[in-house]
């Protein structure tokens, strides 16, 4: 048997936080056995569906890197092998039409709430073979009224359901098209999904899809229903905690490894790991090591990650994200050094790729005016003579590298008899704009002999206009 899983999403919003972690579970599920991960695409909702939604969901998996086997299947494109269920239901009695209309349904709803009685639908047309020219059906799943459901859930253990709590389900409206819980029941049955991990806000529909598959005389697949994310606050996930869509931590400059290490550890553990390569989550995980409660979502765990990961993976690998943030900012990457550059002398300060991205510009592009505070603190009296003479020494320099400008700025140091930080820290301010940035060497020389000259002659000419 070829494991097989699948993810669906609804594309009527952005991938979230939770749909990544499910994507990623059952990814994870089919790679580790050498199975099949198919993504389809549930759009039957055709008032919500958008394609805009659609692409923001292909964008965070490509992000992510969670490839699929096979799709994306599209559910619109096959109502007519779910008019063809439908239509099988109703021929061997297990679906059945109903006349009732919006007013009575919310009238025994009414009833039933005032009785303190479960919301459900009565089996009025159930077995009463009403024909009403004037009105248009829907159609209903005969459920099984005697019995039980038993959930054999791979993370929560047996799930057990009496058939006497699920009513008749809509399977198909008023106008034809079918419902989610008819379509995600053929879909699974004819991609022969073997493995189905999902939010454990769908437990209540796995009794009511189980019995349509039972009646369709389909192979169950295995379930596996995955505990929800909480905010802080102890309450479900949503924007109101900060960034829930996947793109959104891309934009805030998170690396799509350390949201990766971090979903997974959402609800899932192998000892007290906490870091993993994407091979060693292959190898380790197990569908029983997902944790049955509920996760709490931790803003500054990811960004410890990030950070691990900033700082760890390969500088080129970095690099390809920062190129994004850096285009974001309208900045030509051809007028500066080579970005792996900048991103070795810029990790160990840089949380996310949004601050390096930030701490870069000046490479780039001309600041347009100094920091007060730096200009204040670092151009006093005679700072206008100690750049005069850098300037003088840094275009004799040959062999421009870090080394040949270090000695430069220490000799210079000696033979005014200043310390290094009278020397160093007027020219960062000078060349870099600000009081801050790597080590002065390293960051004049990635600048080059050209731009650090003239901006010493842009430094020297402001002095000038302080005095």
């Amino acid at each position: 048997m070829t494991i097989t899983t699948r993810f669906a999403p609804s594309p009527t919003g952005y991938l979230h936080v939770g749909g990544a972690r499910t994507a990623l579970f059952s990814w994870l599920y089919a790679r580790k056995y050498g199975g099949q991960f198919i993504l389809r695409i549930e759009d039957t909702d055709l008032e919500r569906s958008t394609q805009e939604s659609v692409n923001a969901i292909l964008e965070g998996m490509a992000w992510l890197g969670l490839d699929y086997d096979l799709g994306p299947f599209y559910q619109t494109h096959h109502f007519d092998r779910y008019k063809e269920i439908i239509q099988q239901l109703i021929a061997q009695g297990d679906a059945y039409y109903c006349y009732c209309s919006k007013d009575e349904l919310e009238q025994l709803r009414t009833e039933q709430m005032a009785n303190k009685e479960k919301p459900r639908y009565n089996g009025k047309c159930r077995d009463a073979n009403i024909v009403e020219l004037d009105r248009e059906p829907v159609i209903r799943f005969k459920n099984p009224v005697d019995g039980v459901v038993t959930i054999p859930d791979l993370v929560k253990g047996d799930i057990v359901v009496a058939n006497k709590e699920l009513d008749d389900l809509i399977i198909a409206r008023g106008d034809g098209t079918p419902t989610y819980n008819l379509t995600v029941v053929v879909d699974d049955m004819d991609m022969k999904v073997t493995h189905v991990i999902r939010g454990d806000d769908h437990i209540n529909n796995t009794p009511r899809q189980m019995n349509i598959l039972n009646a369709l005389g389909a192979n169950l697949p295995k379930y596996a229903h995955l505990p929800m994310i909480l905010g802080a606050d102890g309450a479900r996930l949503s924007k109101r905690h900060g960034a829930v869509s996947v793109m959104q931590f891309r934009d805030e400059g998170y690396l799509p490894e350390a949201l990766l290490n971090y979903l997974v550890r959402l609800g899932w553990s192998h000892g007290d790991q906490e870091i993993f390569s994407l091979d060693e989550i292959v190898e380790y995980f197990e569908l029983a090591d997902v944790n049955v409660s509920a996760s709490t979502f931790n803003m500054e765990k990811l960004l410890w990650l990030n950070h691990h990961y900033i700082m760890n993976a390969e500088p080129e690998h970095v690099a390809r994200h920062l190129s994004w943030h850096m285009g974001q900012l309208g900045l030509d990457l051809a007028t500066g050094p080579a970005l792996v550059d900048v991103v070795k002398i810029q990790r160990e300060r840089s949380k996310t790729l949004v601050e390096m991205a930030a701490a870069s510009v000046y490479f780039y592009k001309e600041f347009e005016s100094y920091d007060e505070k730096a200009v204040k603190k670092n151009f006093t009296a005679g700072t206008e003579h100690v750049l005069s003479s850098l300037h003088e020494r840094l275009i004799a320099v040959t062999d421009w590298n870090a080394e040949s400008i270090h000695d430069v700025i220490v000799n210079l140091a000696e033979s005014m008899t200043l310390n290094m930080g009278k020397v160093a820290q007027p020219l960062r301010v000078a060349v870099c704009g600000c009081a801050v940035s790597p080590a002065i060497d390293i960051t004049v020389e990635l600048l080059g002999q050209e731009k650090t000259l003239a901006r010493l002659e842009r430094a020297i000419s402001y002095i000038k206009t302080l005095n």
